[in-house]
C-alpha cells in the first residue's frame, strides 16, 4: 500500500513519502493513552501532552528516514521491494538530502525534548536520547540491532512502555502500577506492526543478511508471534477491569477487536505485497485501540 501524492508539488512528494504518514497515527497512540491515564489521574497537562505527541511523531518520522537511507546503504532496499516506496532507494532524494532532513527532524524532536525535561526532569531527558539512539541504530551503525532480531523488543521498551509511561510521568512526576500495566499492551500492538513488516519483507531480508525474526525462525513463527501479541494486547483491558487496577470502562477498547477478523486473514492467508494493508490496518488497530482504552478512561471519571 501506498500513499497517493500526485497532486502535490514535486519536491514536496519525496519528503512526504519518505515520512511515511501511515504510520504516524501508530506513533500517536501511547501519547494519547499516556495523557489519559494522567487525565484519570488528576494531573494531566496539555502542554506536556502536546509537546510529547509531537516528539513522538518527529521521532517517528526520523525513524522512518533513518531506515530509508540506512537500509538503502547496506543493500536492504533492492527494487524487488515489496513494502512502500523508499525515496533513497527510488532515487527521489539523494543520501545526502535523506540525512538532512534525518538530523533536523532529530534537532526539532530534542528541542521538545529539552523542554520536556525541564518541566518534569532528568528521566525524561534520558528516555529522548535513549529514544533516538534506538531509531538511528535499528538499522545504522556498526551493529544495527534491526539486522540480529532484535527490533521486536526495543519496539516494545519504546513504542510502548517508554511512550506511556514518558507521557504519564512528564505530567505526574511519578508512575504508578496501573500505567505501567496500561503500556503493555501498547508495547505489544506496536510490536505487532513490526512483525508484520518483518513478515512482508522475509524474502528480501533474507537475501540482504538482515535476521529479523520471521528470517530466523520462519513465517509460521511470525503469523503465531502476531497472533500471540494481538490477544495478549486484549486480554489486558479485562484483566485490569477485574482485578480493579482501572475503571471496568476501560474495557471500551476491546469494540476495536472489529478489525481482527481482517487483519488475521490477511496475516495467515497473505505473503509479499498484501502484506501492506494489514501493515496499515495494524497501525489503525492500535491507534483506535488506545482512543477506545482512554475514551474508557474519561468515563470512569466522569
Amino acid at each position: 500500500m501506498t500513499d497517493n501524492f500526485s497532486t502535490l508539488p514535486n519536491r514536496i512528494t519525496p519528503w512526504l513519502l519518505a515520512s511515511r504518514p501511515r504510520t504516524l497515527p501508530a506513533a500517536a497512540a501511547p501519547v494519547i493513552l499516556g495523557a489519559a491515564l494522567a487525565q484519570y489521574d488528576r494531573v494531566f497537562r496539555l502542554d506536556i501532552f502536546l509537546a510529547a505527541l509531537l516528539a513522538a511523531l518527529l521521532l517517528q518520522i526520523a525513524a522512518n528516514l533513518a531506515n530509508d537511507v540506512f537500509d538503502y546503504l547496506r543493500g536492504a532496499d533492492t527494487t524487488s521491494r515489496q513494502g512502500p516506496l523508499r525515496v533513497t532507494q527510488a532515487g527521489l532524494l539523494s543520501t545526502r538530502q535523506v540525512m538532512t532532513g534525518l538530523w533536523l527532524t532529530i534537532g526539532l524532536a530534542a528541542l521538545l525534548g529539552v523542554y520536556l525535561s525541564i518541566q518534569a526532569g532528568w528521566p525524561i531527558l534520558v528516555i529522548g536520547v535513549l529514544a533516538i539512539i534506538a531509531g538511528l541504530a535499528y538499522t545504522g551503525g556498526p551493529l544495527p540491532y534491526g539486522y540480529y532480531g532484535l527490533g521486536d523488543v526495543f519496539v516494545f521498551l519504546f513504542f510502548g512502555l517508554a511512550a506511556v509511561c514518558g507521557t504519564y510521568y512528564a505530567q505526574a512526576g511519578s508512575l504508578t502500577l496501573p500505567v505501567v500495566f496500561a503500556a503493555v499492551p501498547m508495547g505489544f500492538l506496536s510490536t505487532a506492526i513490526l512483525v508484520v513488516n518483518n513478515l512482508r519483507d522475509i524474502e528480501t531480508d533474507r537475501q540482504a543478511g538482515k535476521n529479523t525474526l520471521p528470517v530466523r525462525f520462519g513465517i509460521r513463527f511470525a503469523r503465531l508471534e502476531y497472533l500471540v501479541l494481538v490477544l495478549l494486547a486484549f486480554i489486558t483491558p479485562p484483566v485490569m477491569a477485574f482485578t480493579g487496577l482501572l475503571t471496568p470502562w476501560v474495557v471500551l477498547a476491546m469494540l476495536s477487536a472489529v478489525k481482527l477478523p481482517a487483519l488475521f486473514r490477511l496475516i495467515f492467508q497473505q505473503t509479499g505485497r498484501p502484506l501492506n494493508h494489514a501493515l496499515a490496518g495494524t497501525g489503525s488497530l492500535e491507534l483506535w485501540y488506545a482512543l477506545l482504552f482512554s475514551l474508557g478512561l474519561l468515563l470512569g471519571r466522569a
